[in-house]
């Protein structure tokens, strides 16, 4: 099947890719909690991959662990969820905040230290009455698995997020 010239227009209007400030527009995670620098690839409705940077002067490395800095698996989980908000915030309709409602077969296979570049693609699986989503991540450094596992949210009322369009 052709596509026209205008079918081709409409097609990369599409924002694929996010900066560190269309990001705060999106999610309500500000410092030290905003865990995503960037979204490199984003379907809409489908799936966002998303880096952070890793740097050694992120606060949790004073502690884990002093002298063998390595990144929490939570905060990898919470990083990929962020990456996740990106896709639920932007599917219409849907309007609140994205919690955590669970997660599912989260296993770690390496460590995170200062100095990688965590990339994390997070695919939307499922949705219900658009108030609560099914995802499943991934995330990689260097082309290694790192992390992966499913995530549960739920959308609740927010008295930050924007009511009603």
């Amino acid at each position: 099947m052709d596509t026209t010239p205008a079918d081709n227009t409409a097609a990369n209007s599409v924002k694929t890719c996010y900066s560190a400030e269309e990001i705060y527009a999106l999610l309500p995670h500000r410092y030290p909690f905003a865990l995503v620098d960037r979204i490199i690839d984003y379907v809409p409705g489908k799936q966002a991959v998303g880096i952070k940077n890793v740097t050694f002067n992120e606060p949790h490395f004073q502690g884990h662990f002093p002298g063998h800095p390595i990144m929490p698996g939570v905060l990898i989980v919470e990083a990929m969820a962020q990456v996740g908000g990106i896709v639920l915030m932007q599917v219409p309709g849907v309007e609140g905040l994205c919690v955590f409602a669970g997660i599912d077969k989260v296993r770690f296979r390496r460590p995170v230290v200062p100095g990688d570049q965590l990339v994390m693609t997070v695919e939307l699986l499922a949705m219900k009455r658009l108030r609560f989503g099914k995802m499943h991540g991934r995330a990689e450094v260097d082309g290694q698995l790192v992390c992966e596992g499913d995530l549960m949210f739920s959308v609740v009322e927010s008295t930050t997020a924007p009511q009603g369009k």
